[in-house]
């Protein structure tokens, strides 16, 4: 039986990296309308200044600051109003000392002024008089001309992931389109005799396909385009066929099964039958996930990931991810949530152990706890709010110790 040499995580995603360095993914340009989650391939410009008008940023009155000072209930400030500011509307008044306007919020600040008095802090007297109780600071309650954004400024960088507030921010920029990577596609193959798919009939000795479903829900989680998912019997020619089909219009290929040592395991002699280089990782010190499988063929990354559902979907969230957020240029910290262990938990010196968890608060702490159960289970993960990891180097860990939950 041929023994793995393994490497450690990092190790294998230093080498995935390494490897892959040439793979890119090409830019399209897209309507902000379906730009949510989609990954820059250029740096965006601000081609205007936000606001491009000194604007207020209350409801109330424009003023010289000056004729303010001292201003309080007991011994207010008069001036004289002069006109009233409408929204979106550009404004030739010019503000003297003595004189002041209404200004709605957003209103285009009259020559002149440089403060806005907050109409709670005043009282009309009169029709052309009013009151002003309270000072204000110069530029106080206004936004100057390119406060937000300057003209030229580069809003977001290349590899940055838009959020919903981003494309508001688009938006007010002008930007109706914005140059995006493509999404990177991927194609997944579930291997095994005994795989049905949900539209077959489950006989004895059957098990349902999850592995197509979940790895497919976790790409698309990480906005992938899914060329293919589908079932292929535990056959080597079928198998190949199925992978030469897949490098022809796929930038990833995962194949779930027959990445062991088994004698039915077949994934890395496909992969190396297939093209060149071939396969260039066979086993990871991590548990779950020993056996997994890395490829190249041509500039396509062919995974062979564990039949093991869990295994299958920690090794593409610590591994296959890590490709994905490289091809898009992401640098990303993975969220994590710290929190007081609950329990001793054991694990061997020489691989990097992952141990599904879940959360409870009691008074000021988050507490940690294992959720049990074997690779095979299926709701082991669904049971799960996250992952801790066992280093290496450690034996396990101690029951209060303060550990990192990294969330799913």
């Amino acid at each position: 039986m041929e023994l793995l040499s393994t490497l450690s995580m990092k190790e294998a995603k230093e080498k995935v990296r390494g490897i892959f360095q040439d793979l890119f993914l090409k830019a399209e340009e897209v309507s902000i309308w379906e730009a949510i989650d989609r990954v820059l391939a250029v740096d965006v410009i601000s081609p205007i200044n936000v606001p491009e008008f000194h604007r207020s940023t209350v409801d109330g009155y424009a003023v010289l600051s000056k004729d303010t000072n001292g201003a309080s209930e007991s011994l207010p400030s008069f001036l004289d109003i002069v006109g009233e500011i409408e929204m979106g509307q550009e404004v030739n008044l010019e503000i003297k000392s003595g004189n002041t306007c209404y200004i709605p919020t957003g209103g285009m600040l009259p020559k002149g002024s440089d403060g806005v008095v907050m109409v709670e802090y005043t009282e009309l007297l009169e029709e052309k008089t009013v009151c002003i109780q309270r000072p204000v600071a110069p530029l106080e309650n206004t936004l100057q001309k390119g406060d937000d954004l300057q003209e030229g400024q580069v809003v977001f960088q290349k590899g940055h992931q838009l959020r919903s507030h981003d494309i508001g921010v688009l938006a007010g920029m002008g930007f109706a389109t914005v140059e995006v990577y493509q999404k990177p596609r991927i194609s997944i193959i579930s291997t095994g005799n005994e795989l049905v798919s949900l539209e077959e009939e489950l006989q004895m000795g059957k098990i349902r396909d999850m592995n197509t479903y979940s790895l497919s829900a976790a790409a698309l989680q990480d906005h992938a385009m899914i060329v293919r998912a589908i079932i292929v019997k535990d056959h080597f020619d079928d198998l190949k066929a199925m992978l030469e089909k897949s490098i022809e219009d796929s930038d990833i290929v995962l194949i779930s099964g027959g990445s062991s040592m088994g004698t039915k395991d077949i994934t890395k002699d496909v992969i190396n039958f297939v093209g060149e280089p071939g396969v260039f990782i066979h086993g990871i010190a991590v548990k779950p996930g020993k056996p997994t499988i890395v490829g190249k063929l041509g500039n396509v990354a062919v995974y062979g990931l564990p039949g093991q559902p869990v295994s299958a979907m920690v090794i593409y969230q610590v591994l296959v991810r890590d490709l994905i957020h490289s091809l898009y240029g992401i640098h990303k910290i993975q969220p994590y949530i710290l929190g007081e262990l609950t329990v001793n938990i054991s694990s061997n010196m020489g691989k990097e152990h992952y141990v599904m968890v879940n959360l409870t608060q009691e008074k000021n702490k988050t507490l940690v706890s294992p959720v049990y159960g074997k690779s095979g289970m299926l709701t082991m993960m669904a049971k799960s709010i996250g992952y801790i990891c066992i280093e290496q180097n450690q034996e396990g860990l101690e029951k209060g110790s303060n550990v990192k939950v990294y969330l799913f």
